[in-house]
């Protein structure tokens, strides 16, 4: 069965707000110094921002594909219910489907999520690379 788009919708949500905290929380000890037990915030160093994209892009990594992989779901879709399949046989997706599933995240991300907020279209996002998102059936 496939989930709602608002299901899809919150699971997105919560996956992205999971990496930009992660992300926002290791810029900002980086960006913490301490001397003389006094606390200097240097938000304007490059190092910062690039430790926090890298530790974003990296949470969604791990989150998107290695936890995806063990689990069949991110922390959102385990949140909202929902499991990734591969659309073909209902199996357990593999990593290089994970991988271009995630990547292709980015690219709808940025092409297509602006395009929508300007046209107030309803176009909803498309499975990806062979796999998608169902919702999970409770076994009792």
């Amino acid at each position: 069965m496939s989930p709602a788009p608002a299901r899809k919708a919150t699971a997105a949500v919560v996956d992205a707000l999971v990496a930009l905290a992660c992300g926002l929380a290791a810029g900002a000890v980086a960006g913490v110094k301490v001397s003389d037990g006094v606390v200097e915030l240097r938000p304007q160093s490059p190092a910062v921002w690039g430790l926090a994209l890298g530790v974003a892009v990296g949470v969604s990594f791990a989150n998107h594909v290695l936890l995806t992989l063990a689990a069949r779901a991110s922390l959102g879709k385990v949140i909202t219910g929902v499991r990734v399949i591969r659309a073909c046989d209902g199996r357990r997706p593999g990593l290089f489907r994970l991988i271009g599933r995630w990547l292709f995240g980015f690219y709808w991300m940025v092409l297509f999520v602006p395009l929508h907020l300007a046209t107030d279209s309803d176009v909803e996002q498309q499975d990806a690379v062979g796999l998608r998102m169902v919702r999970r059936t409770i076994r009792s």
